[in-house]
């Protein structure tokens, strides 16, 4: 048994989230991303990368409206988590009573030019921890960032997802998201479509 939440993200929880997010991706682009370079963006030289860059989004974000939030479980009754699961990696090992990070949400002022960035937020990441999906973690995060953007005066969100990631369109579209006709192509390779989201939070 498991309590369950979403709070801000501490300094404490930069190497799980970190981790989060390389078993996220490692797992959730493997059938889209070209292997080079998803290899790239999840190895151990990304992984200190993305402790630095996770580091200094949680303990020193450029303003206030800058924010990470996690999912979280405490362990109640269990004597701990699969060793070995979806992610394809070795789970962080959590004692009874120890709390496990298990998502992640961060959001920010959007910084494209065609936006407004006091009146338009941008969802920058949405992960869940591939042994823990299908557990509401999602729309928790979901809920809490839109929560938090609404109390710092934004109307709309925007979001960037990659085209063929169909698990995280359709969650999107679920909760009333929609396509905007923006765009953008990455060299990976060969190229990957990436299409941008919206939906109104006023």
């Amino acid at each position: 048994m498991a309590d369950v939440g979403v709070r801000a993200a501490r300094r404490e929880d930069v190497l799980q989230v970190a981790n989060c997010q390389i078993r996220a991706w490692r797992y959730g682009y493997r059938d889209f991303l070209p292997e080079g370079p998803l290899e790239q963006m999840t190895g151990a030289a990304a992984e200190k990368m993305w402790l630095r860059q996770w580091d200094e989004a949680i303990v020193a974000p450029p303003s206030p409206m800058h924010r990470v939030l996690v999912a979280v479980e405490t362990i109640l009754d269990t004597e701990g988590f699969p060793a070995l699961g979806a992610g394809g990696s070795a789970a962080l090992v959590t004692p009874r009573g120890g709390e496990r990070v298990v998502g992640l949400v961060s959001h920010a002022p959007a910084e494209d030019p065609d936006l407004d960035p006091g009146r338009v937020a941008e969802m920058l990441t949405l992960l869940v921890d591939p042994d823990f999906v299908r557990r509401g973690h999602g729309s928790r995060l979901l809920n809490a960032t839109v929560d938090y953007m609404r109390e710092d005066g934004f109307r709309q969100i925007v979001t960037w997802v990659f085209a063929e990631n169909y698990a995280m369109l359709g969650f999107l579209e679920s909760a009333g998201w929609g396509e905007d006709m923006a765009e953008r192509v990455l060299d990976m390779g060969r190229p990957v479509r990436m299409i941008r989201l919206t939906t109104d939070i006023s």
